[in-house]
């Protein structure tokens, strides 16, 4: 049975299916991981020590060494989308009530799945379309885009705009291990090999951990309001990503559209957030949701308007004279 190539076809589904089962599970037999207990139990609840270990392991496979242009490109792409995650925070946290919105078309959105929802790249999505539409220097960008992975950001965003305050040490328990992993991984490449391999097989256990803690109820009521929200992370950040491709990234802006989708692991933070801040507790699941729908919607359409992008440069650069261009051309190699 070709199993996981079906669920590969699924946008995101090697984490999103597991989390759709543990959703299932939680929903109409709530009662399973009491029941069972022991290992299952642990299995079902244990998301921040699953996370803890993938966030470990993501740290050892980045490679401190890259080129100029790498750095340059993935710094711009990062950065940018960090800036005007923080921007939106900040409108968001005067326009709307401290426990989200809880009535009407966007009843369940809230300033943390906002942040959750755009803050963080999808860096193999837009590793695998950057190699189609763009030059191999674009696509090696997502090596920092891995930095934006787990929580931190979310945190720091959230800090800065005085939404929550976190006293210093909770920033460092955030990051330790993927610091840590990070240093081993880079000290010798025996263990970034060792511990890199470990990250993609860890996703579908966080993916059902994370599902396990999710009532599908909450999902219906945010179906529409998670198509909006993923249509939302594409036009604010995409705009931006643009611009800031071509400006200062060196490209044509190709770059900017594909790294405007919204990461599957960026699922986890609200209720890693929710764990460290309690007070985001009530928001948390329906937060999940959100951020869950985003990421579909953003993998399906990211991909679309990138190919439809390059190929408008692509007839834009040959009705100027200029011939057939490959879309990252324009960027230093």
């Amino acid at each position: 049975m070709k199993i996981k190539q079906s669920i590969d076809k699924i946008p995101g589904g090697i984490m999103l299916v597991p989390l759709f089962i543990g959703a299932l599970l939680h929903t109409f037999t709530p009662w399973a991981g009491d029941y069972f207990g022991s290992f299952t139990k642990g299995l079902m609840t244990g998301t921040v020590p699953i996370l803890a270990v993938w966030f470990f392991c993501m740290g050892a496979s980045i490679d401190v060494r890259a080129t100029g242009t790498v750095l340059r490109k993935s710094g711009t792409l990062v950065l940018t989308k960090i800036a005007v995650a923080w921007v939106v925070a900040i409108i968001a946290s005067r326009l709307m009530p401290v426990g989200g919105v809880e009535s009407g078309l966007f009843a369940g959105l809230s300033v943390l799945a906002l942040i959750s929802a755009m803050d963080m790249t999808n860096g193999g999505l837009y590793a695998s379309i950057m190699q189609q539409y763009g030059s191999k220097e674009e696509a090696g960008a997502f090596v920092l885009m891995s930095l934006e992975s787990g929580p931190l950001v979310t945190m720091l965003i959230l800090g800065s705009t005085g939404l929550a305050v976190f006293e210093p040490q909770t920033f460092v328990g955030a990051v330790l291990p993927f610091l840590v992993g990070f240093a081993l991984g880079n000290l010798d490449h025996d263990f970034r090999k060792y511990f890199g391999n470990a990250t993609q097989a860890l996703i579908p256990f966080f993916g059902f951990a994370l599902g396990c803690s999710i009532d599908l109820s909450v999902i219906v009521q945010t179906g529409v309001l998670g198509i909006l929200l993923g249509i939302f992370v594409i036009i604010i950040t995409g705009i931006p990503l643009i611009l800031a491709d071509k400006y200062i990234g060196g490209g044509n802006g190709t770059a900017g559209i594909a790294a405007s989708s919204t990461a599957g692991a960026a699922v986890a933070n609200p209720v890693i957030v929710a764990n460290i801040k309690p007070e985001f507790l009530p928001v948390a699941q329906s937060a999940t949701a959100l951020v869950a729908a985003s990421v579909i919607v953003t993998s399906i359409l990211v991909p679309i308007l990138t190919a439809y992008w390059a190929n408008y440069m692509k007839r834009k650069g040959e009705s100027k004279g200029a011939g057939p261009v490959n879309p990252g051309a324009n960027v230093p190699k």
